[in-house]
């Protein structure tokens, strides 16, 4: 139901932009957010938004340089990542939250996207 997109292999300093489409049923209503799983680690929170798309949240890692849009009410997200770094190598999820609003918290999440590879080189 979730279908994510824009992954990519760039170099460290690079840009990039994930898209991910859910249906108008499954998301309008709802907030969205971007998680991300690097090897060997666990499934990490990096952005949302609420479902108007007007109140957003971003890990500490990524602030100042990604920015997590839609529009009002649809079931499109997007997540531009600018100043790649080394550390942002992992495969990015896309998830739609069972609440209106979006937070870090997975278990709020009841639609998970298949998730897409982002790997950045030196």
């Amino acid at each position: 139901q979730l279908q994510a997109s824009g992954g990519g292999l760039v170099q460290a300093g690079d840009s990039l932009r994930l898209s991910c489409s859910a249906s108008r049923r499954t998301a309008s209503n709802n907030g969205m957010a971007w998680f991300r799983q690097a090897p060997g680690k666990e499934r990490e929170f990096v952005a949302s938004i609420n479902w108007r798309g007007d109140s957003t949240n971003y890990a500490d890692s990524v602030k100042g340089r990604f920015a997590i849009s839609r529009q009002y009410g649809a079931g499109t997200v997007n997540l531009q990542m600018n100043s790649l770094t080394l550390d942002d190598t992992a495969v990015y999820y896309c998830a739609v939250s069972r609440r209106a609003y979006g937070n870090s918290n997975p278990s709020d999440y009841n639609y998970w996207g298949q998730g897409t590879q982002v790997t950045v080189s030196s």
